[in-house]
């Protein structure tokens, strides 16, 4: 433990005490000598204002409660687990899209620091990082997009569709801002296509906020359409992928969460077999292909073949 955990502690100890706890009994639980347990007792009564006091006949500290409310630590106060943890949610607010909410989340930053500086962090904060790789930019639009999903307001977008290179305009009805590998997703009703649709924020070129109340969508059936299969592309799942992995790399695999629906087990060859269920193969099959040799498709045939023919194209380039 270090300091911060002990004060933690002592005043857990100290809190839940029926009786007076004796300075041995401190010592076991704050894992440090006698002269330690005595410098944090006199550092809370010094500088937090603990009362605590000791007893001479039970031979123990105890909080001082005449005052008839239980003693907190001051402020905010964190030990050294939950400091990582806010650490780690403030390197990650700061790199999740640089500069997209700063004029939001600067006075966050700027409490979150104090904290940390009077809790001496700056050498825990050197060693967190939180890489991204293949991250699109989250676009312009993305207060507005929060906002509408926040107030459940419709929205008029202008989308670019990529796979067709062709831009379109869309009435839609916002659900859900989505996270995913490092990029932004909105989840909405698509009052064009009559149905729920998935668009990257990066490719909307326009958007403007509506009147028109947001039609709603109960969560139910947003986890159903868009937590059913595999990746980012929607619908419920019609099909499971049998992927077989080699031996090798089935000690990276056995561990891996791919779905939350997924099945997996060796088998007698020491290969991982692992089941997936999918509606859209196109990014199971992107990550799929990241293996290589290492797995192979054992089912369903369509799936099977669609890597091979993505292979013999690759390979075609050789």
């Amino acid at each position: 433990m270090d300091r911060f955990d002990r004060i933690f502690e002592l005043n857990r100890i100290l809190q839940n005490a029926r009786y007076p706890v004796s300075r041995k009994k401190l010592e076991a639980e704050l894992e440090c000598s006698r002269a330690t347990v005595k410098r944090i007792i006199e550092d809370m009564r010094l500088y937090l204002n603990a009362p605590i006091k000791y007893d001479h006949a039970q031979n123990g500290y105890y909080y001082d409660q005449r005052e008839g409310e239980m003693y907190e630590l001051p402020g905010l106060w964190f030990n050294a687990s939950e400091l990582l943890a806010l650490l780690s949610m403030q390197e990650l607010l700061a790199r999740v899209q640089p500069g997209l909410l700063d004029s939001h989340l600067n006075p966050l930053r700027k409490r979150i620091d104090a904290l940390l500086g009077q809790q001496h962090a700056g050498e825990i904060a050197r060693r967190i990082r939180i890489l991204q790789i293949a991250s699109r930019p989250a676009g312009e639009h993305f207060q507005t997009l929060a906002g509408a999903v926040a107030n459940r307001r419709r929205l008029q977008l202008e989308y670019y569709k990529r796979g067709s290179d062709e831009v379109s305009e869309r009435e839609v009805s916002p659900q859900r801002l989505v996270h995913y590998r490092d990029n932004w997703y909105l989840d909405a009703w698509c009052h064009l296509r009559r149905g729920l649709r998935t668009f990257a924020l990066d490719a909307i070129r326009t958007a403007r906020l509506l009147d028109t109340p947001g039609k709603e969508v109960p969560d139910a059936t947003l986890d159903e359409h868009y937590a059913s299969a595999y990746g980012i592309f929607s619908g419920p799942a019609k099909h499971t992928a049998v992927l077989r992995f080699s031996p090798e790399r089935a000690r990276w695999v056995a561990s891996e969460h791919w779905h939350s629906d997924q099945q997996g087990h060796f088998l007698d060859d020491g290969r991982y077999e692992l089941r997936i269920p999918y509606h859209d193969p196109r990014e199971l099959i992107m990550d799929i292909l990241k293996y290589g040799p290492d797995v192979e498709v054992a089912s369903p045939t369509s799936l099977r073949n669609a890597v091979k023919e993505r292979l013999r194209a690759a390979l075609d380039h050789y």
